[in-house]
């Protein structure tokens, strides 16, 4: 059976990193990057730090609106398909490169297998939320992360047979390169001690592109900073943005992105996070580390009902009370189901069934 599986983005490479050799030794697997991530930090030097082969195709369909990007991948994937014809396309996430393999599949009457399936934030105006909707009602089959995921999917109307809860393929990564990623000891290059900083990330459009919100989500992480110190790897989004409101912020490190395990090792000795990535929720959950997300809602609830994840929204207010929380919090050691190094191979389980009924 051939499966393509389209990536796109600095997320989606880790997590091919725990499908894709479990894959290729049952299938014929061609690996399709879009090219929606093009800084190297956040796509070439992952290769090197997760040790994966270049993909076997690039669309390198690069920057531009949403519409632009998704109407790319969609020709560029439609041309290729019409003419390789695989019998799966599996999709992960919900970016546009998710989105656009989805739909190019589902035009030509490929089935579609989404990994990270039914996770709702319920906040329809974000462009994640849209992707992440309409992929599932086009998906074949649906690969879920938590249980939440299945009562949004039965809600929805997607049929329990579809629908199939194999845990959290990132968390698969994580474990693999954890030992790795530590013995690095990133926080050296800071002249920091383990437990004695921070990390900051920010990239989504709605905290980010305007102005008055970002100047005043700095302002509240700058105060934080006052405290703990705080390393600030900039997402290029991000970095654009914070050029225009401000040159420099003394009392955080702003660094270009991290590569893959210099920032789990960073991240594995933190104090404290503060992020409005989906990815960092969930990888903080698991190594217990005090997550503040710069959010007013999540769609993966299981970090915050079972994790480290505190919802601050982005006001002063709330950001301050969400870290003083998280700070006067004992670390979590419950674990979360079937995020534990697995679910890769409950992924492939099911798809080698699927492919002989």
């Amino acid at each position: 059976m051939k499966v393509h599986i389209v990536i796109g983005t600095r997320p989606q490479y880790v997590k091919l990193a725990a499908l894709r050799d479990k894959l290729a030794q049952e299938f014929e697997l061609t690996v399709i990057d879009t090219g929606q991530h093009y800084h190297r930090q956040l796509s070439l030097a992952l290769l090197e730090d997760l040790k994966l082969p270049p993909p076997d195709i690039n669309l390198k369909v690069g920057s531009g609106g949403h519409g632009e990007i998704t109407g790319r991948i969609l020709i560029g994937l439609e041309k290729l398909w019409i003419k390789s014809r695989p019998d799966l396309v599996v999709v992960v996430g919900d970016t546009n490169s998710c989105l656009g393999g989805a739909l190019a599949a589902a035009k030509i009457g490929i089935p579609v297998a989404h990994v990270e399936a039914g996770l709702r934030s319920f906040e329809k105006n974000l462009p994640e939320e849209i992707n992440r909707v309409l992929t599932d009602h086009i998906s074949e089959l649906l690969f879920i992360t938590e249980t939440s995921a299945k009562k949004n999917l039965l809600r929805e109307g997607i049929r329990p047979d579809q629908i199939h809860f194999v845990g959290n393929i990132m968390i698969d990564t994580l474990f693999q390169h954890l030992v790795a990623a530590k013995k690095r000891r990133p926080w050296q290059r800071f002249m920091l001690a383990p437990g004695e900083y921070g990390i900051v990330t920010l990239h989504r459009p709605e905290n980010v592109d305007a102005a008055d919100k970002l100047t005043s989500l700095i302002g509240s992480i700058y105060q934080v900073a006052g405290s703990l110190p705080l390393i600030f790897p900039v997402h290029p989004r991000t970095k654009a943005n914070l050029q225009k409101i401000a040159s420099k912020w003394p009392e955080m490190k702003i660094i270009d992105p991290f590569g893959y395990l210099d920032f789990i090792g960073l991240l594995a000795r933190a104090k404290l996070v503060l992020t409005d990535s989906g990815g960092i929720q969930e990888e903080s959950s698991v190594l217990g580390i005090p997550c503040v997300t710069l959010r007013r809602r999540t769609e993966r609830p299981v970090t915050v009902e079972k994790g480290t994840n505190i919802l601050a929204g982005t006001t002063d207010r709330g950001i301050a009370g969400a870290v003083t929380q998280a700070l006067g919090q004992p670390r979590s050691t419950r674990p979360i189901p079937r995020w534990d190094g697995r679910a890769a191979d409950r992924i492939v389980k099911i798809l080698v069934k699927w492919s002989k009924v």
